[in-house]
This record gives structure tokens, C-alpha cells and sequence, in this order.
């Protein structure tokens, strides 16, 4: 496992055909693998050998790649990285990308796709078909929620299709969920419902967003909505939430969040930040606050301390130190 540490994340795209856009000191840019898009978002540090998808988020080592690349766990991952060490280059020899022949000839058979496989939208429909549907219900979200702001999507990967629940995004690309599946097409960027209020909530994935109108049904979204589909996209939002008043954020409990928190109060030194995590301490997000309250253990899990302060100030953080019985706003 540790040999596998060695193996260049640089060398095993060369192998696959896939070059940097270009290169800097100790890291190159490149078009992600892992997604069509025409500007260079996903960075290789050389010197770390590590990987980050700015576009969608994600990073982590060469196994979490392979892990992406060839959607399966990571047990499988480690086995096609060892029997790909053999190659004179310490290059894994992986499958090709749906539908690609290997290339023959060499020593050991590395399978080097012609293209990154791109994904394709071939059609969006009512949500109807029983698995997505089954899909939403397993997460908690309500029916007429899903109906209300989720699509089905038909989509395309290579010459294979698929479909998912799609939740369109406000440069007409779409994130794309299912039981198997996680991602979207291009173009990434954020999603905005604007009822000319002056509060606004904000989400960091479509999911939450969805869990948190379940939690309010059968009340009916009078204020502002913003996901941003991924924290990297905060920039983005900012035009649309620094228009208001208040700003509730509904992140992820994790550590990276307290960044994301940082940027926004000063980004948008205006607003009053609130930061509402609080109401679901102990759980990932709000839709695993949603589904572990649906199962009945919700209050059971072991609530996690907040890393932020608690003092009640304008453009900083207001946790409240007693659970609401609902959520607010």
C-alpha cells in the first residue's frame, strides 16, 4: 500500500493520455478528467502528489482518482494500482474509459483513452421513473418537493446512457444524483431561487437544499435560495447574496467549512452572516440530520462542538446553544 504513495498522479494521466493545460512551479492545470469543461480547473501538485478538482470540489490521492475514474471502491482501486506497478514507468494499468479499446504492444497492456469520457444531456422529463423517485425518498425528500424542483435526466457517457435526478443550474448545466451517481455537466455554477426577499439561505449542495424545504413542508419557500454546487464556487454567489440582509448558511459540518464561512462574512461585510449548522451539530449535513431524524435517533447521535464563536454580533456567526423544535428561518 505504501509503494502505491510512489506512483506519479503526473505520470499515470501522461499514461492515459491526459496532459497539463500547463505548468507551474510545483504543480500543472489540467481539464478534468473527471468532467467536460473547456477551462483548466483540476490541479496536480507535483511535489505532494496530491489532486484537486476545483470545478467540483473533490481531491485526494492517486487511489481516490482511480476511485473516481473508474467508479469502483477502494479495495479495487489498490488492486488495479498493483498490478499496474509492474509497468516500467510505476504506471497502474487500469480499463480504458467506457467503451475505449486497450492500446496493445509493451511489456504491460496500460490503457490509454483516446478521450476523456464527456458527459452529455439528452433529455430532461417530469421525475417519474420509480427508482429515482424510491432514490429521493431514501434521503427523505419530500414528493412534491422533488416534483417542484427536480427533473429527470437522461445523459450520456460514451455512447452508454443513464439517468438521474437533475437539478438544473443557473448557467444551464445540471448536478446529477442518483443511488449510483454523483456529479453534473458543464457548465458548473450555482443555483439561485430569488423571491425578492431580503433574507436569503444558503446551501453547499442541491441535497440540503431539497432536506431543508422537506423539514419545512408544508410551508412554502418565501425568501431567497442559493446552492453553490460546490464551496469553490462561492465567488460566484456572492453578486446574488450580498444583496441581502441576512445570510443563513446551512453548510457542511466540517473543517474546510470554516473558510468558506470566513470568505463570506468578508465578501459580504454588508450582510449579517448566520451561521446555522447548530441545528444539525453531530451530522454532515442537513440532509443526514433529515434522515437520521426520519428513522427516529436523530437526538441520539453525538453532537460535534461548533468551531466558531458564539457571541452574537453583527457579521459574525449566532449559534444557538438550545436545538430548535423547528428550523429557522
Amino acid at each position: 500500500m505504501n509503494d502505491l504513495k510512489n506512483i506519479s498522479i503526473r505520470l499515470f494521466l501522461a499514461q492515459r493520455g491526459i496532459q497539463p493545460k500547463y505548468e507551474r512551479n510545483g504543480y500543472g492545470m489540467y481539464l478534468s478528467p473527471l468532467r467536460e469543461e473547456r477551462t483548466p480547473s483540476f490541479k496536480v501538485d507535483y511535489v505532494r502528489n496530491l489532486w484537486y478538482d476545483f470545478g467540483s470540489g473533490e481531491g485526494g490521492t492517486l487511489r481516490t482518482l482511480v476511485m473516481r475514474l473508474e467508479r469502483c471502491d477502494s479495495r479495487e482501486a489498490v488492486r488495479r494500482l498493483q498490478n499496474g506497478e509492474k509497468g516500467d514507468a510505476g504506471i497502474a494499468s487500469l480499463s480504458p474509459g467506457i467503451g475505449e479499446p486497450p492500446v496493445v504492444g509493451g511489456a504491460s497492456s496500460v490503457m490509454c483513452p483516446a478521450a476523456v469520457p464527456a458527459l452529455r444531456i439528452l433529455s430532461d422529463a417530469p421525475l417519474r421513473h420509480p427508482a429515482l423517485v424510491g432514490y429521493l425518498t431514501s434521503r427523505g425528500i419530500v414528493p412534491s418537493v422533488a416534483a417542484a424542483f427536480c427533473r429527470e435526466v437522461r445523459y450520456e457517457v460514451n455512447g452508454r446512457a443513464f439517468f438521474a435526478v437533475g437539478f438544473r443550474n443557473d448557467a444551464g448545466g445540471w448536478e446529477l444524483r442518483s443511488a449510483r451517481f454523483k456529479g453534473g455537466s458543464s457548465p458548473k455554477h450555482i443555483i439561485t431561487i430569488d423571491n425578492r426577499s431580503d433574507t436569503v439561505v444558503a446551501f453547499e449542495e442541491f441535497m440540503d437544499f431539497l432536506a431543508y424545504l422537506s423539514l419545512k413542508h408544508p410551508e412554502r419557500l418565501r425568501i431567497d435560495a442559493a446552492v453553490l454546487n460546490s464551496v469553490v464556487n462561492l465567488p460566484k454567489a456572492v453578486p446574488f447574496l450580498s444583496r441581502h440582509l441576512v445570510i443563513h448558511a446551512f453548510f457542511d459540518n466540517d473543517e474546510a467549512v470554516r473558510k468558506t464561512i470566513a470568505d463570506l462574512i468578508r465578501l459580504c461585510p454588508d450582510s449579517e452572516v448566520i451561521d446555522q449548522r447548530h441545528f444539525y451539530s453531530g451530522y454532515k449535513d442537513v440532509n443526514d440530520y433529515l434522515i437520521a431524524r426520519i428513522k427516529g435517533h436523530a437526538e441520539k447521535l453525538p453532537a460535534t462542538k461548533s468551531a466558531f464563536p458564539t457571541k452574537a454580533l453583527r457579521n459574525t456567526l449566532q449559534p444557538s446553544k438550545a436545538k430548535p423544535a423547528a428550523i429557522k428561518p
